[in-house]
């Protein structure tokens, strides 16, 4: 069932006329990763990917994607000869949430910053023109009241938020004539992927209105985040690669639909009225502070090419088709498969990771 994660995405993408790129993509068997080789090769572009390969037991369905190179690789062990071929880079594999971030906050400083500086450095290195980092609109932190954009002071409030600040700093200050990097500060992601995430806003409250019929929120649902579905992400990505260099260059861009930020109780509305019978209550104001809403004009401008097809509500109606094909039920919403912070816990627990997070076997 496939189709049903992608088959928007496929009409809207136009073949590029410039040629095929050699892209490395680390991250391919994450979340978002696992949705973007098949963009990507349908765009006749050629692809290598890098993972370490924690989720790779997670898989709610499959895409069958074209095959393509996978090096299990932790990135802080990447060298210039894996670059080998290769012209552009898209960096994706960081440990990729908030909770996980503060449980390891030392390992999330080495992986996502030092980790993050060492592929730019080393793809540098190896004479790469382009690269491009995912980033995250959670550097800004708290902006309740402003509007914020690429020119806003940053708020990170997590290691997680800090070290997209950090990587975006010292990336920066790499770029030249030669290597050229470009910043997609991503919106929360929603929307369903072969590697699914059940710990992110609104594919979490899908899960529960799928496996409970129940959204109980603790709080009054009031902060405000900007979404944006993993496909737009891609496609972002793929507009990124295919740019002119100028127009690019050292860019920051916020990725997301025009006016795409929702206050978190207009998430579990939608939500529960697409999920027939699902039932509804909000709480009281709850401690999480982070609320902040985010301009998109500056990647309209930079990137006509890119042209979200995804909101909200397609994005509940998609989850809840795949979740129906795929037999969701409350053993997969509550499985470490598809919680980042639970299966890094259980890699550890079990003696398959070290405490730095390498593989005690070797292999990544």
């Amino acid at each position: 069932m496939g189709w049903v994660a992608r088959v928007d995405a496929r009409r809207h993408l136009r073949r590029t006329a410039e040629g095929s790129i050699n892209v490395l993509v680390t991250g391919t068997e994450g979340y978002i990763g696992s949705l973007l080789p098949p963009l990507l090769l349908e765009r006749g572009h050629e692809l290598v990917g890098v993972d370490s390969c924690f989720y790779a037991q997670a898989r709610l369905y499959d895409l069958h994607p074209p095959s393509y190179e996978l090096i299990k690789e932790d990135i802080r062990r990447l060298r210039p000869e894996h670059f080998d071929g290769v012209d552009a880079v898209v960096h994706m594999a960081e440990l990729s949430n908030d909770p996980l971030g503060e449980l390891l906050p030392t390992i999330t400083y080495d992986v996502n910053h030092k980790g993050s500086l060492h592929i730019a450095e080393t793809a540098k290195a190896a004479g790469i023109e382009r690269f491009v980092y995912t980033s995250s609109c959670s550097v800004y932190g708290v902006a309740e009241n402003d509007l914020v954009d690429e020119d806003s002071e940053l708020d990170p409030q997590t290691a997680y938020a800090d070290c997209k600040r950090l990587v975006e700093r010292d990336v920066s200050t790499l770029a030249d004539d030669s290597f050229s990097p470009t910043f997609l500060r991503n919106a929360t992601a929603y929307g369903a992927s072969p590697r699914m995430r059940f710990d992110i806003v609104l594919n979490n409250l899908a899960g529960l209105a799928r496996t409970t019929g129940v959204i109980a929120m603790e709080s009054d649902g009031t902060p405000w985040r900007p979404l944006i579905h993993a496909e737009d992400i891609c496609r972002a990505i793929i507009a990124s690669l295919e740019a002119p260099r100028e127009r690019v260059h050292n860019q920051i861009l916020n990725v997301g639909a025009p006016g795409a930020n929702y206050q978190v109780r207009e998430l579990a509305e939608v939500v529960a009225d697409v999920f027939e019978g699902c039932e509804l209550s909000i709480g009281e104001r709850g401690a999480d502070n982070r609320s902040y809403r985010v301009s998109f004009d500056r990647i309209q401008q930079v990137l006509p090419e890119f042209e979200p097809v995804w909101d909200i509500r397609k994005g509940a109606e998609q989850l809840r088709d795949v979740f129906e094909r795929a037999g969701v039920t409350a053993e997969h919403f509550a499985s470490r498969d598809f919680i980042r912070l639970r299966q890094i816990e259980y890699l550890l627990g079990s003696g398959q990771l070290d405490e730095s997070l390498f593989w005690r076997n070797g292999d990544g």
